[in-house]
This record gives structure tokens, C-alpha cells and sequence, in this order.
């Protein structure tokens, strides 16, 4: 069984620094428990919804990938498939394949838009940007490294991968996912927005700081399409647990996304010991085991996550806000959220 008041009191610990509203989530094969620590709104004071929604960002990557990998499987593509065979041109000849793409090994850097005050925010807020500008904007910068011989973080990657599932299937990618993903599992509260700037789901408002000032920046159109998806902590357990728990792939498929290398040197700071499979991350556990699963964040959302390797605990935390002060307190947000997980994940004694 969960042990609620561990996760509550884990909750309020990350509330503590500062986090308008935390909601976490520990599920066993057998039972569930939920807790929520805060206020959906700082001005009125309200109350979080139950299992309220929120924008997962880079946590989508793993849907991304699970579809990709599910048209391996089906022997539409292949991993090791040059990109430029199925998306002649979008590369511009570099000899990247799909795996790749998915690994974060394709060497490509990121040109997203951003906003750094409150008046861009409310300037850029509902712009709507092409995914295939996006990806022209990224291949156009300098590439980091050959590909295969490095590893660095790249939304351009997983923007291309998007466009490969539109060109595979002829479907939109978000259309395949809730094809896929989100009907077979029963996500009812999981769904891609697209042009609207609103969480339709009861929902926190989301927050950033601006020059001291704590603004609402719930409306908003993400740069990142596939950050835009919209999920609770109840929907991304159910996800991960089936995805770890062998429901969505083959096993030649899921063994291919579970291979790993480690991360940058940069990105471990976030995830200390992380390795990166294809649109998974692996961590360690309590020094013995590892666990898996993909946090996302940008703009007032934050979702750290983490499975066990047979998928039958999960655990999942949202944050609607991330701390903007020094490195070390950024660190103490995610450690803080970090321990939310692997508390829960700790195997019975």
C-alpha cells in the first residue's frame, strides 16, 4: 500500500520553498493515494482541484517515442532509417537516423521561441508557431557534434520526430497519440489543445516571476507543440505504468527504448546518474535498483515522475511554479520533488 502520510508530508516539503500548489500521486499494482499541498490561485486562495490538469511539457516525449517505436514495431520504419529517407530535405542532408532523433544524439540545438519579462509574455503569449519553422530555425544553427558522438538535449529532434509519425501514418501526430495512447489506456483528461491558450480541465493556475512579480501565466500557446499536452498525475501514472509494464510495446521495442547512454554532464545536475533511452529516462534507486520515466517543465509547469522497472509503482508530482533564484535553489525544487518519487517508489519491506 502507498503511505499517505509520507507523500503528503513529502508534498508539503516542496510546497515549503515556495510552490503555490503541489499535487502528487503514489500508485501500487493495488492502491492509489493522492495529495494536494497549496492553492490553485494565490490571489483568492482556492482550493486545488482534485486531480487537476496541467500542460506536461517535455514529458511528452515519451508519447512521441512510443509511437515511433510502436511504427518500428509494425515495420513501418526502421530505428536506424536515415531521416532524410522519409523527410527528404528536413536536415539538410546530415546523415541523422530516427534512433538518433529519439536519444538526443542527432547533435541539432534548439531555436524556441521564449519570453524573460511579463511584457513579452503578454506580447508573445498566443503566437502560434510552425513546427516545421521551428525545425528550420534549429537546423539552422551550428550543429553541436557529428551525430552519435555526443549527447545533448534537443526539442528540434522530438519536433522532427512529430513530422515523421504525420508523414508515416498521414495523420497529425496528436491524433495518432490519442489513437494509440491516450483511448486504449483510458485517458479521459489527456488531450493536445492545439491553438487554444486554455486548460479547458479544472486546473492550478500556473505561475513565473518576473522581476519579483508573480505572474499568471496560465494562457498561453507553448512554443513546443507537443509540450502544449494537457494530462493530470492520474492519466501520465497510468501511462508510464503500462508503458513499463509491457502494454504498449513489443519487447524487442521496449528493450530498444530501455537502452540508455548517460546524459551531459549539464543535464545531470537535474538527474543525477540519469542515462537516456529513447524518450525515457533511467535513475538510480536507492543505490540498487533504477527507475524510469521523463519530467518536463516550462513556464508555471513542472512534472517529475518516475516507474519501476516492471511498472507496477509509479508515482508522479505537478508543480505549478518552478523557483527562479539561484542554481542551487532550482536544484532544491527538483531534489525536493525527487524524493516525493523515490519514497514512493521504495519497495516494501
Amino acid at each position: 500500500m502507498p503511505d499517505y502520510r509520507k507523500l503528503r508530508r513529502n508534498a508539503e516539503a516542496v510546497s515549503a520553498l515556495g510552490i503555490p500548489a503541489v499535487q502528487a500521486r503514489a500508485t501500487t499494482r493495488y492502491a492509489t493515494c493522492a495529495a494536494r499541498v497549496g492553492v490553485a490561485d494565490v490571489r483568492t486562495g482556492s482550493a486545488i482541484p482534485a486531480d487537476g490538469a496541467f500542460r506536461i511539457a517535455s514529458t511528452s516525449k515519451s508519447f512521441t517515442a512510443t509511437v515511433v517505436l510502436q511504427l518500428v514495431g509494425e515495420g513501418r520504419l526502421g530505428l536506424d532509417d536515415p531521416v532524410e529517407r522519409w523527410l527528404p530535405g528536413i536536415v539538410a542532408g546530415r546523415p541523422i537516423t530516427i534512433r538518433q532523433l529519439l536519444q538526443h544524439t542527432s547533435g541539432l540545438q534548439d531555436a524556441l521561441p521564449t519570453w524573460n519579462s511579463k511584457a513579452e509574455y503578454l506580447q508573445m503569449r498566443y503566437q502560434r508557431f510552425s513546427t516545421k519553422d521551428l525545425v528550420a530555425n534549429g537546423v539552422a544553427l551550428p550543429q553541436l557534434f557529428d551525430p552519435g558522438k555526443g549527447w545533448a538535449y534537443s526539442n528540434t529532434g522530438y519536433m522532427i520526430a512529430e513530422l515523421l509519425i504525420e508523414r508515416i501514418t498521414g495523420q497529425p501526430w496528436d491524433r495518432e497519440f490519442d489513437r494509440r495512447i491516450f483511448r486504449p489506456l483510458g485517458m479521459r483528461h489527456t488531450y493536445w489543445p492545439g491553438t487554444s491558450p486554455d486548460i479547458r480541465l479544472p486546473h492550478a493556475k500556473q505561475y513565473q516571476r518576473f522581476d519579483g512579480e508573480l505572474v499568471d501565466v496560465t494562457s498561453q500557446i507553448p512554443s513546443y507543440p507537443a509540450g502544449g499536452i494537457v494530462s493530470t498525475t492520474r492519466d501520465l501514472d497510468t501511462f508510464f505504468r503500462a508503458l513499463l509494464g509491457g502494454r504498449l510495446l513489443r519487447p524487442a521495442e521496449l528493450t530498444a527504448m530501455k537502452t540508455t547512454r548517460p546524459v551531459s554532464s549539464e543535464i545531470a545536475e537535474i538527474w543525477p546518474g540519469g542515462e537516456y533511452g529513447l524518450g525515457l529516462v533511467s535513475r538510480p534507486l536507492f543505490g540498487v535498483d533504477r527507475y524510469w520515466g521523463h519530467d518536463g517543465g516550462d513556464s508555471g509547469s513542472i512534472v517529475i515522475l518516475g516507474v519501476t522497472d516492471d511498472g507496477r509503482r509509479g508515482a508522479v508530482v505537478s508543480m505549478n511554479f518552478a523557483l527562479d533564484g539561484s542554481k542551487p535553489e532550482l536544484l532544491s525544487q527538483q531534489r525536493a520533488a525527487d524524493k516525493v518519487v523515490t519514497d514512493a517508489l521504495r519497495p516494501p519491506r
